[in-house]
């Protein structure tokens, strides 16, 4: 792909955004150009059910919120067929290029976005250049359309190298809900993989710098409450009542007086409360959601078995019911150092890297942990690489960018990474 090509995908997939489970044309997207860059070439092309275990897919949106991506997806031109067997939110592909004798190699990718709206500013320069978000509430806002393009332009890369060995790269949906990732994990087609590279655009690095081997992922679970009391009139019978907010806004506070743990970082975050309906009545229901994270998965539980005790404390307390439902979760994980040292070494002969750190710390979660701690359990090596970008609003912010010309590094980084890792077999 050329520099002009590399530029059209992505601004193809930032100006039709679509959030976790409802990726419906960004998969037809690059279904199409992989299927029309590469052709035979692909030994195989999993998409729908057959890209993923469906029954381990997580966070995934009611009926009505899929159907409507679904139909915004035809009405934007997707084939009927390909749509047909992503009914359902089974969206996401994995590629498979076939070279001979050698190693497996995966290479992860995320390709959803965010339900955020995208700053129209005109000083914003995809709003400028005319390929700001189309899809009103939806926002490529964390660089995702950036990893799909990389993705597609490490295949074609490779097809016309001297590799030698076995190149799956997964088109992964949902990471920001973390709930795609394990249902890639569960499948078929990581369970032959020797080694694992995922990457991530950005990351408050620049443009010219290279990250070889990112740690530091907190085990994240997220989880949902509801209290249910029993309503009555706040000031004629105020005894009659058994107020669910009361009973919630308790548990918000304890959540916060968790103790830390000598063994590390934990955290955890009340991120939607709602409830009630007018100023005079007691409230019979309200709604919690809200995660917990450690610096490892130990820690995560750690939070987890904390938090339940307080909401149900709390519901207690104030003789309200408590229901809580578990949501998406994923554990941490580490890069490999026979890995990092390969893509460090790549990556400092790499024209345009001016920079490469072996080591850094994300701070955050991922859920590309879960492919990760996949094929380290099977024997094998995974390594999470950062690829430094400028940009001018934050991650998750309405001003969020990339400067493109970072997509070539990290194809250059990625995909020479994986010629050496056919050679070297780590």
């Amino acid at each position: 792909m050329t520099a002009d090509d590399l530029v059209s995908l992505r601004r193809d997939l930032h100006r039709t955004p679509e959030p976790a489970w409802r990726e419906f044309y960004t998969t037809a997207r690059i279904v199409d150009e992989l299927e029309s860059r590469l052709g035979d070439e692909l030994a195989e092309l999993h998409v729908g059910p057959d890209a993923l275990a469906g029954e381990h897919r997580m966070a995934l949106p009611g009926d009505a919120e899929l159907t409507h991506w679904y139909e915004q997806a035809r009405t934007a031109g997707v084939d009927d067929d390909l749509l047909e067997r992503l009914e359902g939110g089974y969206t996401g592909a994995v590629a498979v290029l076939e070279r001979g004798e050698g190693p497996t190699v995966g290479l992860r990718v995320d390709i959803d976005a965010l339900p955020r709206t995208e700053s129209d500013d005109p000083d914003h320069r995809p709003a400028a250049a005319g390929f700001r978000s189309e899809r009103e509430g939806a926002m490529h806002a964390c660089g995702h359309d950036a990893h799909a393009t990389i993705g597609v332009s490490v295949l074609e890369r490779i097809a016309e190298s001297d590799f030698s060995g076995t190149l799956k790269v997964f088109f992964q949906p949902a990471e920001e809900v973390v709930g795609g990732a394990k249902s890639m994990a569960e499948s078929e087609h990581i369970r032959d993989v020797d080694s694992l590279l995922a990457v991530h655009i950005g990351l408050d690095h620049p443009t010219g710098e290279i990250v070889a081997g990112i740690d530091g992922f907190l085990a994240v679970s997220h989880l949902e409450a509801e209290f249910a009391g029993e309503s009555a009139h706040a000031g004629g019978h105020p005894e009659q009542g058994r107020n669910a907010v009361q009973a919630m806004a308790t548990a918000v506070q304890n959540l916060y007086g968790i103790p830390r743990h000598n063994d590390g970082a934990t955290r955890v975050n009340a991120g939607v409360v709602e409830g009630g309906s007018a100023a005079n009545v007691i409230p019979d229901e309200a709604r919690l959601v809200a995660e917990v994270r450690g610096k490892t998965t130990d820690l995560m539980e750690y939070m987890k078995r904390r938090t339940r005790r307080v909401l149900r404390s709390a519901a207690e307390m104030h003789d309200c019911e408590v229901d809580v439902e578990p949501g998406a979760e994923a554990p941490s994980a580490t890069s490999d150092e026979a890995l990092v040292s390969i893509v460090a070494d790549v990556a400092g002969e790499t024209p345009g890297v001016e920079r490469v750190l072996e080591r850094d710390e994300l701070g955050g979660s991922e859920d590309a942990t879960f492919l990760m701690r996949a094929v380290q359990e099977n024997g094998g090596n995974a390594c999470y690489v950062g690829v430094g970008t400028d940009h001018p609003g934050g991650h998750h912010t309405a001003t969020f960018d990339i400067d493109e010309a970072s997509i070539g590094h990290g194809i250059d980084v990625l995909a020479g990474a994986i010629e050496r890792i056919g050679r070297e077999r780590p």
